[in-house]
C-alpha cells in the first residue's frame, strides 16, 4: 500500500495571521513570567524584611530589653540573635552593662573631734547583669547613665558625711602610717552604699575610694599645733630619758672612778711601803759597808732637799751638815758626837 502525504494548502494571508497570533501568545507568556518573577522577588523581600524586623541582636557588654507597647516584657542578656514581634508590637532597648566611674567632688565633712576636712571620693559602678536589676535600672533612671552617676554622687556625699564623723582627724591625717584608717573608711563607705544602690537602682558598686584629701585653713592650723604639741611631748620624754640615762652613766662612772682611785691608792701605798722597806734595807747595807760614806751622802741629800737657788743660810762651818765640806773625813768622824 502506498502512503499518502497530506500537505496543507493555505494562502499567504492566512499564514501571516497565524504567525502574529503565535508572537502575541509568546509575548503574553513572557510578560506573565516576568510578572510572577517580580511578585516572587517582592514577596521574598517582604519576607526578609519581616524576618529582619523579627530579629534582634544582643551585643556583648549590653543587655537588650524587649518592650511591648512601651512595657518591658523580657530581658535578653546572652549575646547573639533573638526573636521578637515586629514594630510597633515589640521594640528593643539596649542597656550598657560596662563599668563606669564617677567622682563626688570636694566635700567639706566633719570629724569625730569636731574638726573639718575636705574629701573627694571616686566610685566604679555598672548595671548588675541580672534581669530584675536591669529592669530596676530602667525604671529608676530611664536608662540614663548620667542620671545614675548623679544619684551615685549624692549617695557618696551622704555616706562621707555620716561615715567620716566616726573617725578622728588623726585617723585620717597622720605622719604615722600605722594610725591612718583611710582603708577602713573606704570599706565602710562601700558596705553602706553597695546594698542601697543595688536595691534602689540595680547598680553594682565595684569599688570606692578616697581620691583627694585636704584640710581647711582652720583645721590645718589646728593640725599643725597638735602635731607640734605631740612632737614637743615626745621630745620632752626623750630628753628626760636621756638625762636619766646620762645620770646613771655619770653615777656609774663616778663610782667606778672612786673604786679605781681607792684601788690605786692602796696599790700606791703598798708600793711605797715596799719601796721604803727596800730603801731602808739598802741604806742599812750601805751604812754597814762604809759609815763615813753613808753620812756624807745623807748630808748631801739633806742639803739638796733644804737648800735651793734662792736660799741663804748663815751657819758655822763646823755645824752639820756643812762640816763635811770643810773637814776631812777623819776630822768629820772625830767631830761627830
Amino acid at each position: 500500500m502506498h502512503k499518502m502525504k497530506i500537505r496543507s494548502i493555505s494562502d499567504p494571508a492566512t499564514a501571516g495571521k497565524v504567525g502574529v497570533a503565535s508572537t502575541l501568545l509568546q509575548e503574553r507568556t513572557s510578560r506573565s513570567a516576568k510578572r510572577w518573577l517580580r511578585y516572587s522577588i517582592a514577596a521574598l523581600l517582604i519576607l526578609l524584611a519581616l524576618l529582619t524586623a523579627c530579629l534582634v541582636q544582643v551585643q556583648a557588654g549590653k543587655a537588650t530589653i524587649i518592650t511591648r507597647f512601651g512595657s518591658p516584657v523580657r530581658v535578653l542578656l546572652t549575646p547573639g540573635l533573638a526573636w521578637r514581634l515586629p514594630a510597633p508590637f515589640e521594640t528593643p532597648l539596649d542597656v550598657d552593662l560596662r563599668s563606669r566611674s564617677t567622682s563626688s567632688g570636694l566635700q567639706d565633712v566633719g570629724t569625730r573631734d569636731g574638726l573639718r576636712v575636705i574629701v573627694q571620693a571616686w566610685a566604679i559602678w555598672k548595671v548588675s547583669p541580672e534581669q530584675q536589676n536591669v529592669l530596676r535600672f530602667i525604671r529608676a533612671v530611664q536608662n540614663q547613665p548620667d542620671e545614675a552617676a548623679r544619684q551615685i554622687r549624692t549617695f557618696i556625699s551622704s555616706s562621707l558625711e555620716t561615715t567620716t564623723s566616726n573617725y578622728a582627724l588623726s585617723d585620717i591625717v597622720n605622719t604615722d602610717s600605722k594610725q591612718v584608717k583611710i582603708s577602713q573608711l573606704e570599706q565602710q563607705i562601700r558596705a553602706q552604699l553597695q546594698t542601697q544602690l543595688l536595691n534602689s537602682y540595680g547598680i553594682e558598686l565595684i569599688d570606692v575610694g578616697i581620691e583627694r584629701l585636704t584640710l581647711p585653713a582652720v583645721t590645718l592650723n589646728a593640725t599643725v599645733e597638735r602635731m607640734r604639741a605631740e612632737r614637743e611631748t615626745i621630745a620632752t620624754e626623750r630628753t628626760a630619758e636621756g638625762n636619766r640615762l646620762a645620770a646613771e652613766i655619770r653615777s656609774k662612772a663616778d663610782r667606778d672612778a672612786r673604786i679605781t682611785e681607792a684601788d690605786a691608792s692602796v696599790e700606791a701605798a703598798s708600793i711605797t711601803a715596799r719601796a721604803q722597806q727596800d730603801s731602808a734595807a739598802v741604806y742599812a747595807k750601805a751604812y754597814s759597808l762604809d759609815p763615813q760614806l753613808y753620812n756624807l751622802l745623807r748630808s748631801l741629800d739633806t742639803l739638796n732637799d733644804v737648800v735651793n737657788k734662792s736660799t741663804r743660810i748663815v751657819l758655822s762651818t763646823d755645824a752639820a751638815p756643812f762640816k763635811a765640806l770643810v773637814q776631812k773625813p777623819d776630822n768629820a768622824q772625830k767631830a761627830a758626837p
